[in-house]
């Protein structure tokens, strides 16, 4: 099977007055078609900076360099003229905050039946009766009834829903959903983890789920990248990765969860203001040695996980 999206040695720097932030660090990620990888890690670690990457969407001060290959083309060397063209059609977002995603003064229906129109080149009429399907596919019950409402007048779980519509309205190879349960109670989180699940199974659409929650990773994802201080560091089936990790970071990770006892990783995570030399990591790992801190870390291969450790060896454990 080809590979769908391939990405490649990927940096991202935002550059500010004096200084210059590293938001991701050589990040090499393969996304096969209808696939579901599970990009977690804590809060600022540069998850939400990869998706953005990805789809060329970073500030004017963020710039890129690496490949990112889809369908054989560098997403990197494409014009903006070209990149609109995948943007939304081929390659969609959802993002993590629907409340400031929709358009607060059209309604629902308008939105799904514009976004229907622009990327499938749908008359009105047709466009109308696609939309009403898709409200009704999504659970959002009575069709007829919420075509009218504007986002204010739904909860937050509705919410999410229409913007998930919206962001399978052009019918894409690879859907992007940034925290897609963010402060959602678990009512609603339950009820986007079974939608995106739909979704997924009924179109063949792969998924990039960014996410800091374990728990909806795995039940979602069938493979899992961690990421930590903008580095991929470990990479693997999520059968491997949330049960035998085998990076000391994944591991701190599974051992805070509550019911885990709650063991928090000592210190905090580094600057990401560039040039750091070693494993950046090694401020808060155990098993740290000397040449951690000093030694450029490559990626290794053992048992179907790539591992971004200097204490793991090929084929082995830490």
């Amino acid at each position: 099977m080809a590979t769908l999206l391939s990405i490649r040695s990927l940096t991202t720097v935002f550059q500010c007055r004096r200084v210059q932030i590293e938001a991701c660090n050589n990040v090499d990620l393969d996304i096969d078609p209808g696939q579901t990888l599970g990009l977690i890690g804590e809060t600022g670690c540069g998850k939400s900076v990869l998706g953005m990457s990805i789809l060329r969407l970073l500030p004017a001060n963020g710039i890129s360099s690496g490949k990112i290959i889809y369908k054989n083309r560098d997403l990197l060397g494409l014009s903006p003229e070209e990149m609109r063209t995948i943007r939304g059609a081929e390659i969609s977002l959802l993002p993590q905050n629907p409340s400031t995603s929709l358009n607060p003064v059209l309604s629902v229906g308008e939105q799904l039946m514009e976004g229907i129109r622009l990327h499938r080149g749908m008359r009105k009429n047709k466009a109308k009766g696609a939309a009403l399907s898709m409200l009704r596919s999504l659970g959002l019950q009575g069709g007829n009834n919420r075509w009218d409402k504007y986002p204010h007048q739904l909860s937050g779980g509705m919410k999410q829903r229409v913007l998930a519509a919206l962001s399978i309205t052009g019918e894409p190879s690879l859907l992007i959903a940034d925290e897609p349960t963010k402060g959602l109670d678990g009512v609603g989180r339950n009820r986007v983890v079974a939608l995106l699940r739909r979704l997924v199974g009924e179109t063949k659409t792969a998924l990039l789920l960014i996410t800091h929650d374990l728990k909806v990773a795995a039940n979602l994802c069938d493979q899992i990248a961690v990421m930590y201080a903008g580095e991929i560091v470990e990479n693997g089936p999520v059968g491997k990765v949330l049960v035998s990790p085998l990076h000391p970071y994944t591991q701190g990770l599974l051992a805070s969860l509550p019911e885990n006892g709650l063991h928090p990783i000592p210190h905090y995570s580094p600057g990401v203001l560039g040039n750091i030399q070693g494993c950046r990591f090694y401020p808060r790992c155990q098993y740290r040695r000397d040449q951690c801190g000093r030694q450029p870390i490559v990626n290794k291969k053992t048992n179907g996980t790539i591992v971004r450790c200097l204490n793991v060896s090929e084929g082995g454990e830490n």
